[in-house]
């Protein structure tokens, strides 16, 4: 199973999240994310067997507890790419609010699952939602204008769990089914 651990944006937010990937559609070499999929990634696993998943959801349950976040206010907005304007191969929607409480989410995460054999992540935590991954240069002018540019804000939700969640890999693009929960108390 193909695994990571999110926090998910609502529903409500997949129109203003919609309308902001249509305002790079002239962009050539984007290819976007399903606006109903978009989420923050706190940790990619990977490919993990089924005979890991008990440990797994049980270190998961002990990071969000370790954590000790209580619900929270996310607020989305803000542009950014990784890695950098001149070589982009993410484009990004920023966390204005809740960025203090996603960290301590993810370092915890982090702590946890590196401790039972993840690879460690190899960079910076930066909290975001991936809006489109860059497959050619071909729009980047477009791409690197809107980013300096624009600073929208697309919405807010009150963040109430954690997800372990599925991602299978098909021709149409992935698709996530939520394999756990884990509430913030």
């Amino acid at each position: 199973m193909r695994l990571f651990v999110s926090v998910d944006l609502p529903p409500e937010l997949t129109e203003p999240v919609a309308r902001l990937q249509e305002e790079f559609a002239d962009a050539s070499g984007l290819n976007f994310t399903d606006p109903e999929q978009v989420h923050v990634t706190l940790k990619f696993l990977g490919d993990v067997e089924e005979a890991q998943l008990p440990e797994l959801t049980r270190e998961l349950e002990a990071a969000v507890a370790d954590a000790d976040v209580d619900p929270f206010t996310a607020r989305f907005g803000g542009l950014g790419v990784f890695p950098d304007l001149e070589y982009i191969r993410v484009l990004w929607l920023g966390v204005e609010e809740g960025s203090e409480e996603l960290t301590c989410l993810y370092e915890a995460i982090e702590d946890r699952t590196t401790a039972i054999g993840f690879d460690p992540e190899s960079h910076d935590f930066t909290p975001h939602a991936t809006l489109a991954r860059m497959q050619h240069a071909g729009g980047k002018e477009l791409v690197q204008e809107l980013v300096t540019e624009r600073a929208p804000t697309v919405g807010e939700t009150v963040v109430e769990e954690v997800r372990l969640t599925e991602s299978t890999l098909t021709d149409e693009g992935p698709v996530y089914s939520t394999v756990e929960s884990f509430p913030l108390e």
